[in-house]
């Protein structure tokens, strides 16, 4: 799992062991199959039978089932207002994403995970309860924009809009010179977290180790200031 991916998984981060994903495109289908690859016990629903008939082929689920999340009797028939978390994936449907997420918060669901379309829609399903909302299409939108203006960022970890954890190649202009030299935090104000080297992580790098062509630095920090770093 990559850095980015962490972005969505960490608001999956709790102590229950069982997930219930309430739409099962593509974005739900990744979302399943993730978890339950991952060892976690995975309930995939949809309206559409043949998407649950696949997931159920493909065996990228504990159990899937054909249900309308409208209605809050189906809900509760199938036991999803007792899981810990779930995710409402069914973000190209607005009403029907937000009257499921309502359902659920209105049932005590503890955590909610929806997806977005727009950025209305994704204040909408604040407003209705939902404790994380992600936007895929926006975040892959800037997520392509940075790849191809900083193409030294190998990978990027949003902790906010403001602020992020990158894996960045280390500059030419950086070879041969110490951590000490450069002055990093100073010149850039940013926090020098790790050096990676043929594959091996060296945490919290002494400030006498040289930064060699090659290795990646993994630094964190406000983004205005990730982008000053030189290519």
């Amino acid at each position: 799992m990559n850095l980015s991916s962490l972005n969505f998984f960490r608001g999956l981060q709790r102590n229950n062991q069982q997930f219930a994903i309430i739409g099962l495109g593509r974005f739900g289908r990744a979302v399943c199959s993730t978890l339950y690859n991952l060892g976690y016990e995975v309930l995939g629903t949809d309206i559409d039978k043949k998407r649950v008939n696949q997931i159920l082929n493909d065996k990228l689920a504990t159990h899937a089932l054909q249900m309308d999340s409208t209605e809050p009797g189906a809900l509760k028939q199938a036991g999803i207002f007792e899981f810990e978390t779930v995710v409402v994936a069914i973000g190209n449907y607005v009403q029907e994403s937000i009257i499921t997420t309502l359902n659920l918060k209105e049932a005590g669901v503890p955590y909610i995970v929806a997806k977005a379309s727009s950025e209305i829609h994704s204040k909408l399903l604040q407003k209705v309860g939902a404790d994380y909302v992600v936007y895929p299409e926006y975040e892959a939108g800037c997520a392509l924009a940075r790849s191809l203006t900083k193409q030294s960022i190998l990978d990027r970890f949003d902790l906010d809009p403001d602020h992020s954890i990158v894996e960045i190649i280390v500059p030419d202009q950086f070879h041969g010179k110490t951590i000490a030299e450069l002055q990093i935090r100073n010149r850039f104000g940013l926090n020098l977290l790790a050096i990676i080297q043929d594959g091996k992580f060296e945490i919290n790098p002494e400030p006498t180790r040289y930064l060699e062509p090659g290795s990646v630095m993994v630094v964190v920090g406000c983004n205005k200031d990730i982008n000053r770093l030189p290519t």
